[in-house]
């Protein structure tokens, strides 16, 4: 498998994060969420990284959180968090060119950075580093950043431990697939595999990444289709997928 160099960034607690930029306040300190105050049942859009450390989800009912102390209450600005999003995106292209990268979602983003390595003489965690800390300076926002030698690789590496990293970064390479990749359990934690298809495994005896890894190919192709191939290739670390390739796909 051919090694890539490929960034996968994630804006942390967004839509809170941006609210607490814009109010010139420490998202890790501040105790503040995204919903409509007007009723106390609406659903909480998101939460700040200090609500968050304290076990309160996003997707809650505001009821569930409004007797913290000191909590804000910000009502949800699609328009400001796009606008928000966009300006990211743009620091995101002075490092490289739109086909190099491609957008996940409003707050996730991937980058093909192998050709601009030796450009910018930078080895990839130098540059990982090198972006997040603009993205701070510029729009006071924390993100995190997973790193891999593929798409997969880098969105684990970014899900499962750059979220936990002191400084934000977590670097998986091939090389790491049986001592980072293989031991994930439950499995619903690894991209991909939701509660159902965890479930669905685990009558097969598969509960670690380890077991999916190893498990006949062909019964997998049987039972789930596409699906359970894929599923067995990602269990190895195996991804062919490109960012160009996806770009050409939504084009």
């Amino acid at each position: 498998m051919k090694k890539r160099a490929i960034l996968c960034f994630d804006l942390k607690s967004f839509y809170a994060s941006v609210e607490c930029a814009l109010r010139n306040l420490n998202p890790y300190t501040t105790p503040l969420v995204v919903a409509d105050p007007a009723r106390a049942g609406s659903i909480v859009l998101a939460v700040s990284p200090y609500l968050r450390a304290k076990g309160y989800p996003s997707r809650m009912r505001l009821y569930e959180v409004n007797k913290v102390k000191d909590l804000i209450i910000a009502r949800p600005r699609m328009q400001t968090y796009l606008d928000y999003a966009l300006k990211v995106i743009d620091i995101y292209l002075d490092y490289v060119s739109e086909e190099d990268l491609f957008v996940y979602s409003i707050d996730e983003v991937f980058l093909d950075v192998t050709n601009y390595l030796n450009y910018y003489r930078l080895s990839k965690e130098e540059l990982a580093g090198k972006i997040l800390k603009e993205i701070y300076s510029k729009l006071f926002l924390y993100a995190t950043c997973g790193i891999g030698e593929n798409m997969l690789l880098a969105k684990l590496a970014l899900d499962l431990e750059s979220k936990k990293s002191k400084n934000y970064l977590a670097v998986w390479n091939y090389e790491d697939i049986k001592t980072k990749l293989w031991p994930v359990s439950p499995l619903s934690k690894m991209w991909g595999i939701g509660e159902r298809m965890e479930r669905n495994l685990a009558q097969l005896g598969i509960v670690t990444v380890y077991d999916l890894a190893h498990y006949n190919v062909n019964v997998l192709r049987k039972l789930f289709g596409v699906i359970g191939v894929e599923l067995y290739h990602h269990a190895n670390g195996r991804d062919l997928s490109k960012i160009q390739d996806q770009n050409k796909l939504k084009a």
